[in-house]
Order: C-alpha cells, then structure tokens, then sequence
C-alpha cells in the first residue's frame, strides 16, 4: 500500500461557511426524505390491510353463493 503525504488545504472561510451550508441543505433534505418514506410505508401498510378486508368480504360473498347455488339446486327428495 502506498503512503500518501499529508498535505494542507487552504480553503476561503466564505466557502468554507458555504459548503457547511451546503452540507447543513443536504442533512434536512435526507431528514425530509426519510420522514415521506415513513409515511408512505404507512399508506401502504393501510392500504393493504384494506385490500385484505375486500378479499375477506368477497371470499365470505362467494362463500355463501355457494351455499345458496348447493341449497337451490340440491335435488329433494
């Protein structure tokens, strides 16, 4: 592995408290970010208890269409 020389950087003060800025925009856009990811996780996790709920409901319709098409049809004796 090659060994570097350590050098020093002589940066503006005015663009060093510009890239602190910069850095400072970047964390609460990150931040924004994360917070919508949480809250369309939890729109998704709404929406999928929902979509189970319909399928129970249509599972319990043909459940008893079912029961009613045995029930009319069933020859009697």
């Amino acid at each position: 592995m090659k060994m570097e020389k350590e050098t020093n950087v002589f940066v503006k003060i005015s663009e060093y408290n510009d890239l602190l800025d910069v850095i400072a925009l970047i964390n609460e856009k990150v931040k924004e970010a994360r917070e919508i990811l949480a809250k369309i996780y939890d729109l998704k996790n709404q929406e999928d208890a929902e979509l189970d709920h319909w399928k129970n409901s249509l599972d319990d319709v043909e459940r008893k269409l079912k029961y009613i098409d045995q029930a009319l049809y069933r020859p009697k004796y």
